[in-house]
């Protein structure tokens, strides 16, 4: 049997706000958005076909402290890319904030950007 990592939950504070960003802003695509009711959604965005899905799951009570810092201040996702370039590019026109400038490590081209509420990623291009 296979395994794999299919959904890492990502808190939010608003489902459509969360969409919006990483739709709209980081360019995944929208899986799934049902009504469970009562207030609850279960939203699955993917960054493409190979990768692992997210859940965005609005917090709920002592959650919502938690959001923006659910890697403790640290990059704790990373999303690969075979174009940097490119996406660095298109990310940095719909207002995505980069907090540092690209830059060439052994492992590869990577630049560290913020997500809606704050949570750290890589945009990484993995070397050859």
């Amino acid at each position: 049997m296979a395994r794999r990592v299919a959904l890492v939950s990502l808190l939010v504070a608003d489902y459509d706000e969360a969409i919006a960003f990483y739709v709209g802003k980081l360019g995944f695509d929208l899986v799934e958005n049902t009504d469970m009711g009562g207030g609850k959604r279960w939203v699955v965005v993917s960054p493409g076909s190979d990768g692992t899905n997210f859940l965005l799951a609005r917090a709920s009570g002592d959650q919502a402290e938690a959001i923006g810092r659910q890697g403790g201040g640290r990059v704790w996702l990373f999303l690969h890319t075979d174009d940097f370039a490119g996406d660095h590019a298109r990310m940095s026109a719909a207002g995505v904030k980069f907090l540092e400038e690209p830059r060439h490590e052994a492992y590869g081209t990577v630049a560290v950007f913020e997500d809606l509420h704050g949570n750290r990623w890589d945009l990484l291009q993995p070397g050859a």
